[in-house]
């Protein structure tokens, strides 16, 4: 029998909303007892039990990060599966779900069973694939739902590609219902983005580039969540940057709807500001807003308006972001900037560290039915992640795992950083 014990750290736990100093066994990877000592896992020493000594760190239930773009197959040379997942560990997370616009992309089984299989190969982490909405992701036919479930995919999206046929977006729903896969949407109005760069205001102006409005955002989510209230499907909003965004889910929350959203670490960090000298690593969809913008999506995080942080990490090559900013490609790596990102909001107050494990482990296993994850609790998996709130650093562009290097974070002092990650007992050293 395998067995891990983590002794004297302070376990945030959402399923209990405590923070509580705990000690935890682990055995042949499940949680087999988290009590207030080592109790009855004290035995006799043998070769088969680990100790970590986690005394002033804190113990998070694996962090799960459900909106991440991997770029295998097709793009390795932005992203492969085995460099997400470095990066992914960097960060603190235990588990991952990649978005389906690879190349093909990842509209069948024979795709997601090859992601499937690299990630195996990387044997790092869990990874948890999303199958593609429609083929090709051209949002003119349904991919086969049923099949994509059956081989492994824990939701459906054409993240990335707004589906702006409504007919095809009802259908499925409908099919994602039967099959018990929420669907997550990128709710943008096309024909309202037009040949915008970034938040559409004062600074785009300034710049002389075109904007994107934010009506573009909220006007396809009513969309969204008028069809999930109309069919009663499960449907989650990604990437949520507006005030007025939050204002809908909110309403369509308190009427009932089955609706959940994430928000991104740099939309409660940066504005549209910080694309002033022209900065394409700071271009991302949906762009950057306004300090306003922050606030609302803040609150909505202290409210539990937004269920979910995710990164949306999106890398992309040097050669491609460096470039005008009409030209450059949407998107910014953040798997290893997530954690420290949102401990700002710990450091000002604003969450608890098990409202951050609620946020970043509880909310997306239970959004993505990932029974078992989520929580520390007797039976569940025996995924975690140690953190040192009081560690300061910088993250500096030798220190990213990523293949790419677009972060518009890179040079900046953080505090707080993951330091082991432990996937079914086997431990990791994060950083």
């Amino acid at each position: 029998m395998k067995r891990l014990i983590i002794k004297n750290g302070i376990v945030a736990d959402p399923l209990s909303r405590t923070e509580v100093k705990r000690d935890i066994c682990i055995e042949d990877g499940i949680i087999r007892g988290a009590g207030n000592g080592t109790g009855d896992f004290k035995k006799s020493r043998s070769a088969d039990i680990k100790i970590i000594n986690a005394d002033g760190l804190y113990v998070l239930p694996g962090l799960i990060d459900m909106h991440v773009h991997l770029r295998e197959p097709g793009y390795e040379y932005k992203e492969t599966i085995k460099s997400g997942m470095e990066a992914a560990v960097s960060g603190g997370f235990t588990s991952i779900c990649c978005m389906p616009n690879t190349n093909p992309p990842n509209d069948s089984a024979s795709v997601n069973n090859y992601i499937i299989n690299k990630s195996k190969e990387a044997g790092l982490i869990n990874l948890f694939p999303i199958g593609a909405i429609s083929r090709g992701l051209k949002g003119e036919n349904l991919s086969d739902i049923g099949e994509l479930k059956e081989s492994g995919a824990v939701a459906i999206s054409d993240d990335g590609n707004p589906v702006s046929d409504t007919s095809l977006l009802a259908r499925a729903m409908l099919y994602a219902k039967t099959f018990g896969l929420p669907v997550i949407s990128h709710s943008e109005d096309l024909s309202l983005r037009g040949k915008g760069v970034m938040n559409e205001g004062f600074t785009s102006q300034a710049l002389g580039v075109a904007g994107i409005p934010s009506i573009a955002e909220e006007i396809a989510i009513e969309r969204d969540i008028g069809l999930a209230k109309y069919y009663g499907a499960k449907l989650h909003i990604a990437h949520v940057s507006t005030a007025g965004s939050v204002d809908v889910i909110r309403r369509a929350k308190k009427e009932g709807v089955d609706v959940t959203c994430e928000t991104c670490p740099h939309y409660f960090t940066l504005t549209e500001e910080s694309l002033l000298n022209y900065n394409t690593n700071a271009k991302i969809n949906p762009p950057l807003r306004t300090g306003r913008d922050i606030l609302a999506v803040k609150e909505g995080l202290v409210d539990r308006t937004i269920d979910v942080i995710a990164s949306d990490h999106a890398p992309h090559s040097e050669d491609e972001k460096d470039t005008t900013l009409d030209n450059a490609p949407f998107g910014i790596i953040g798997l290893q900037t997530l954690l420290p990102l949102t401990f700002k909001l710990y450091a000002e107050k604003r969450l608890f560290l098990h409202d951050i494990a609620r946020l970043v482990s509880q909310n997306p296993a239970r959004i993505l039915n990932l029974s078992g994850r989520g929580g520390i609790k007797e039976g569940y998996a025996g995924d975690i992640t140690i953190v040192d709130v009081r560690k300061k650093w910088k993250f500096s562009e030798n220190k990213i795992k990523s293949l790419s290097k677009n972060s518009p974070f890179i040079g900046m002092d953080f505090t707080g950083i993951a330091v082991y990650v432990i996937v079914s007992g086997n431990v990791i050293s994060a950083n």
